[in-house]
């Protein structure tokens, strides 16, 4: 399965995904951007009412409906308030150290549909100016976007159009360097989407149908919880695609296929976990297994949804997740990789827990 997963094609998609800013809740543009993509491979995606997409996948049987969910919203900011100065307060969009956006670049998409530059910053930005710059806590309440606009009030930022509530998302930076290693803000979770597209290419190029129907949930609020709290009811079972964690006692790196045994919502289902592992190690991919006690996925969020169904929850490893992110196409390819070979597995092999 490895060698043939289409990686130009993949890291195309990456690309274009990458490129189309979607903090949670501003996902309009991304999803139209994924469902021209998913035409051009000759799939339809129906949009739920919340505004995920699902694109389904004919299967050799209708006995069972398996679900892979990714999702293309990112972390990002708000507009909280239009201070005196001109600047503008915000808060958050997802959980994120401050400390990772400061001195970022970013954008204001305002309501009209126009779009703003700026930079992120402290109220005390100079340690040439202010002898506690480096000291102060970074929190909300001392960080303010620096607008590239002539304004000096308040006012001065209103006649832009700019309002409370608008979003703010931030520069990717996104850089794919020749040995393999993509360098970008929001690989999380846009390499597990991509991945997801690098399954369905192969698919569709080998004219082959997966042993059951595959419904393709590409959610738009994971980052804030509640991305696949409802999913299509025919799915009885469920693999989440998002990046694998990094670091401390954790065994991943970017080159592998994480696969992830229990997060902050509990153990995933043990046979599908053993089924994935098997099938790893079948297919020769570099893999790891980890546990994330501080990590939740869009299949945590069907669990506690209520929705009836076993869910595992595999994904490229990704390091310095929620800050300046990197991964490396390998991981890419063999998470892909490893969706194709359990989607094309019969019902037999996989047992129960």
């Amino acid at each position: 399965m490895n060698e043939r997963i289409q990686m130009e094609y993949v890291k195309n998609v990456l690309q274009l995904l990458l490129s189309t800013p979607s903090p949670s809740g501003y996902c309009r543009d991304v999803m139209n951007a994924v469902a021209a993509e998913a035409a051009k491979l000759g799939y339809d995606m129906r949009l739920t009412p919340k505004g995920c997409g699902i694109i389904t996948v004919p299967g050799k049987s209708s006995e069972r409906v398996i679900g892979i969910s990714g999702h293309v919203d990112t972390l990002g900011a708000m507009v909280r308030s239009i201070k005196a100065n001109g600047a503008l307060r915000f808060t958050l969009v997802g959980g994120y150290m401050l400390g990772s956006v400061e001195n970022e670049y970013c954008q204001v998409h305002t309501r009209d549909g126009n779009v703003y530059d700026g930079t992120i910053m402290t109220t005390k930005p100079s340690v040439h100016v202010y002898p506690d710059a480096r000291e102060m806590k970074r929190e909300e309440a001392v960080m303010e976007i620096r607008l590239d606009e002539r304004v000096r009030q308040a006012d001065d930022v209103k006649a832009l159009g700019i309002r409370i509530g608008d979003i703010v998302s931030f520069q990717p930076r996104t850089e794919f360097k020749a040995n393999g290693f993509v360098k970008s803000r929001h690989l999380d979770d846009k390499a597990g989407v991509a991945a997801i597209f690098g399954l369905l290419e192969w698919l569709k190029r080998e004219k082959l149908q997966p042993a059951y129907a595959l419904n393709i949930l590409i959610s738009t609020y994971e980052e804030v919880g509640h991305g696949a709290a409802w999913i299509p009811g025919e799915i009885t079972e469920m693999i989440a695609v998002d990046m694998g964690a990094m670091g401390d006692d954790l065994s991943c790196t970017e080159f592998d296929v994480s696969i992830c045994a229990k997060d902050s919502s509990g153990p995933y289902d043990y046979a599908m976990t053993s089924k994935l592992i098997e099938l790893a190690e079948r297919e020769q991919l570099s893999y790891a297994v980890d546990i994330y006690p501080q990590y939740g996925s869009d299949a945590s969020a069907a669990l506690r949804g209520g929705n009836n169904i076993r869910a595992a929850l595999i994904g490229p490893g990704v390091h310095a997740s929620h800050a300046m992110e990197r991964t490396h196409l390998d991981g890419i390819r063999h998470t892909a990789a490893l969706l194709a070979a359990y989607v094309m597995e019969p019902a037999e092999s996989y047992g129960t827990q």
